[in-house]
């Protein structure tokens, strides 16, 4: 058989993020939805919520399916899912209903969203097995990335063939690029790459307490027992929530704060795309440098600096400078995840635990937004939810030193049981 390419195995990866990551344009969208079926803002708005909380509870729940399904087969489930979540979505537009928009385009595309996230990474992170953090920031960065492409396109589709006619064409397009690119995932085989993934783990043991592995691999059953599944979730959650917030508002609160027109408010909001997906890749190549603990810590340092100063923020380049350092640290906690989970909890069923932390995804994906509107409404301004979300963070990262000091704690312990085994 043909040894295949592992850079092909990463472009296949990123291909399906960026049909999926498409979610993120849904904003450029919104007004001819609004205008086609006579609907409010709010209204529209939760069509992307609701698929947002679908990826998130799809992930948590199929995720031990999508591991055992293997990467070919999951990607196609993800296809059939989340091209007929478009094509519905089409005929939820041409009937003007509202709640077949929600069922198709929210549940329907919502499942796709979350077979088809969690089903590269840990393929990938088999092919990258010595740089595990720069697997999963190249199978994530595809997402982050999708809006830039997305969103011109959608545009260009709705204005030169109608709104309708723009989701069949996404809807078979998109289905037919993520059957491809998962037609092409597999796992390694022996003389494929360098080392394997089993062989790289057996090396880092003879390393001691410099090694990535804290302990044993586990299974999803025994990750979700242990206290440390539970501090990922709320570190996942809290970073989601505070940026997916932001970036809801983007738009809007440099017209407010800083007086930016439309069209710069709009430039902004492409350039937090490219920041968004460029900073998944580079965090997560930093991480394998520094380690997922401390990159962490940082993220949490940095973001709860920056939402402080943010709520007094007056000056143009600094209002921009500190917008797109959060985005960036948002970014970069989706892509070290898996990676992280990985050091923890081993490889062993890593697609089926990334699932089951993404359901904190599929909450802040409401809870964020939530929050910045009613306390907006509330207080008449941002800087009030600004100082709640650095709160929120300066906790987070007191969870996630904790959990870093628990980590090497283990990690020596573990080392130590090993060496004596080893000598008996």
């Amino acid at each position: 058989m043909k040894k295949k390419n592992r850079w092909l195995i990463a472009l296949s990866a990123v291909g399906i993020h960026i049909c999926i990551g498409s979610v993120y344009a849904w904003s450029v969208l919104t007004r001819p939805v609004m205008a086609e079926m006579g609907l409010s803002l709010s209204a529209v708005t939760w069509a992307f919520s609701i698929a947002i909380l679908f990826l998130g509870m799809s992930a948590g729940f199929l995720g031990g399916i999508v591991e055992r399904m293997g990467p070919r087969n999951s990607g196609i489930l993800s296809a059939c899912f989340f091209g007929t979540g478009l094509l519905g979505t089409a005929l939820a537009i041409d009937l003007r209903s509202q709640w077949l928009l929600y069922f198709f385009y929210g549940c329907i595309g919502g499942i796709g969203l979350g077979t088809g996230y969690i089903t590269p990474v840990s393929t990938l992170v088999k092919w990258f097995p010595s740089h595990r953090g720069f697997a999963t920031g190249l199978a994530i960065m595809g997402f982050g990335f999708a809006a830039l492409v997305a969103g011109p396109l959608m545009r260009f589709l709705t204005d030169t063939y109608g709104l309708v006619d723009n989701f069949l064409i996404l809807g078979a397009g998109y289905a037919v690029i993520i059957v491809l690119s998962a037609s092409y995932l597999c796992p390694p085989r022996k003389g494929e790459i360098p080392m394997l993934l089993e062989e790289v783990l057996e090396q880092e043991a003879n390393l001691g307490t410099k090694r990535t592995m804290v302990g044993p691999q586990m299974t999803r059953k025994e990750a979700m027992h242990t206290w440390k599944w539970y501090a990922l979730w709320w570190i996942f959650f809290t970073n989601i929530t505070c940026g997916i917030g932001l970036l809801a508002v983007a738009s809007p609160m440099a017209q407010d704060v800083i007086g930016m027109n439309p069209a710069e408010a709009a430039s902004l909001v492409g350039i937090i795309g490219i920041v968004n997906g460029g900073g998944r890749i580079v965090w997560s190549t930093i991480s394998d440098k520094i380690g997922r603990g401390v990159t962490y810590m940082v993220f949490f340092a940095l973001e709860t600096a920056a939402f402080w100063v943010l709520s007094s923020a007056s000056d143009s380049f600094l209002f921009q400078a500190l917008v797109l350092g959060i985005i960036s640290c948002y970014g970069g906690g989706f892509s070290c995840m898996p990676a992280y989970l990985s050091d923890i909890f081993g490889v062993r069923q890593l697609s089926s635990i990334h699932g089951s932390i993404l359901t904190a995804w599929g909450i802040a994906g409401i809870a964020g937004p939530v929050i910045l509107s009613v306390m907006k409404e509330t207080t008449g301004g941002y800087a009030a939810t600004l100082h709640l979300f650095a709160g929120m963070l300066a906790l987070a990262f007191i969870v996630a030193a904790v959990l870093r000091w628990r980590n090497e704690a283990d990690k020596k312990q573990w080392a130590l049981r090993e060496a004596e085994e080893a000598s008996c």
